[in-house]
């Protein structure tokens, strides 16, 4: 339905106007989940609707979870009066759209994987982390270290909504550990991961690419994991070692 259909949604009930509440409902959610914090009066402006609609939604969709309040800091216009109210989205509100994508996401790969086969999914993972490894190239290489280049790669995930940190590997029991570690506390892609694994690996060979160093994928939340963790080989530290340990040092 176009936005200024919904403007005449009001006071009056008419047949049907329950499904046409809903689908305004979810334009009203969707909007606020692609502008972010927003005022009843910008969403109200936005899709055409009065102002007694707008708030008709916009209570609906606080009671149904889907979106909160907050209190802006600086008033929203330059007249004097109480901050204005925010409207925000929820984590529930969120998933509610995220899930909507994978279905449609899985959906599609399975139509690939039927028809073209599974090496036509593990093309289309590859080409589709082509983009994020291009983005992200110019970040890591700015870094001339191994330890910066991986702080560098775990900040560009984090701005892309994976929630990423990095740090030195763990030791094992009594053997050191030479590397260092990738964790991800977010997939954005974590089910339709689950069904097609060749988006995890094509993102561990992008990983290995832009660090220019061997990587291993020891956990990922599309396989029931907390976290998505990525193992970086310290090439660097080994090559060192080897070339200053004395001969014979090995006895």
């Amino acid at each position: 339905m176009a936005p200024g259909a919904a403007s005449g949604i009001g006071n009056h009930a008419s047949p049907g106007s329950a499904v046409t509440e809903r689908g305004t409902r979810g334009q009203v959610a969707r909007l606020i989940l692609e502008l972010g914090p927003s005022t009843a009066a910008t969403l109200g402006s936005r899709l055409g609707l009065t102002p007694a609609a707008i708030r008709r939604h916009l209570d609906n969709l606080i009671a149904e979870g889907m979106i909160e309040t907050r209190t802006a800091r600086t008033p929203v216009n330059r007249g004097r009066g109480r901050p204005a109210k925010l409207f925000v989205i929820t984590d529930a509100g969120r998933g509610v759209f995220e899930h909507a994508y994978d279905d449609l996401a899985t959906s599609a790969l399975r139509f690939i994987a039927q028809t073209c086969g599974p090496q036509a999914v593990a093309e289309f993972a590859r080409e589709q982390v082509s983009e994020l490894e291009r983005r992200y190239a110019p970040i890591v290489a700015t870094s001339q270290d191994l330890t910066s280049r991986v702080q560098a790669l775990a900040e560009a995930l984090s701005a892309d909504g994976y929630a990423a940190s990095a740090g030195p590997a763990p030791a094992v029991g009594t053997a050191s550990v030479n590397g260092e570690q990738i964790c991800q506390h977010h997939c954005p892609v974590a089910h339709v991961a689950a069904e097609f694994p060749q988006l995890c690996e094509a993102e561990t060979e992008a990983f290995g690419r832009l660090l220019g160093t061997p990587v291993q994928r020891l956990a990922t939340i599309a396989h029931g994991d907390g976290i998505c963790t990525t193992h970086v080989t310290c090439t660097e530290r080994v090559n060192k070692t080897n070339k200053t340990s004395p001969e014979g040092s090995d006895i």
